[in-house]
């Protein structure tokens, strides 16, 4: 998926303001201005539009993780250059701090029904035979399960 987009859906879950976002990039030292997350946020057919790079939202993950569940004690992980679906699927899943059973629950309030075994071969290690590569209808169902979840006033359809 492309990062503007998650940006965008999870700003619109967790009810975050410009402020607020910004914020979540210095928790992973990661300093943006307001002008950037604007053109970050923007639709893709906006002018001033702007690509949010991989590295940005992986920053703006791991911040998420740092506001969510607290910083670690040493050194803090450093942003991936380049973000797969299942290392943000993996992100997003320490930063709810969400189990397997609570994964599958959200999924499935988006009507979306998979095992457990299918699940956790979204978090092997790529080179594990068994590591299944995750695919954006899976990412955006767990976005809209998370909407139904987390956002207040939100309304399964």
């Amino acid at each position: 998926m492309i990062a503007n987009d998650c940006l965008r859906r999870i700003r619109y879950i967790l009810d975050l303001d410009d402020s607020k976002m910004m914020a979540v990039f210095a928790e992973a030292g990661q300093e943006v201005t307001r002008a950037q997350l604007s053109d970050w946020l923007k639709k893709d057919d906006d002018p001033a539009y702007q690509k949010c790079s991989d590295l940005l939202f992986a920053s703006f993950l791991n911040g998420l993780i740092n506001e969510r569940r607290g910083k670690k004690d040493g050194v803090q992980p450093s942003p991936e250059q380049r973000l797969t679906n299942n290392i943000i699927f993996r992100k997003l899943k320490i930063a709810f701090n969400l189990q397997a059973e609570d994964i599958l629950s959200i999924l499935s309030l988006a009507d979306v029904s998979i095992s457990k075994h299918e699940l956790s071969a979204f978090f092997r290690r790529a080179d594990h035979k068994h590591y299944r590569e995750c695919k954006d209808q899976i990412l955006r169902n767990f976005f809209k399960g998370l909407q139904l979840k987390y956002r207040t006033g939100s309304q399964q359809a």
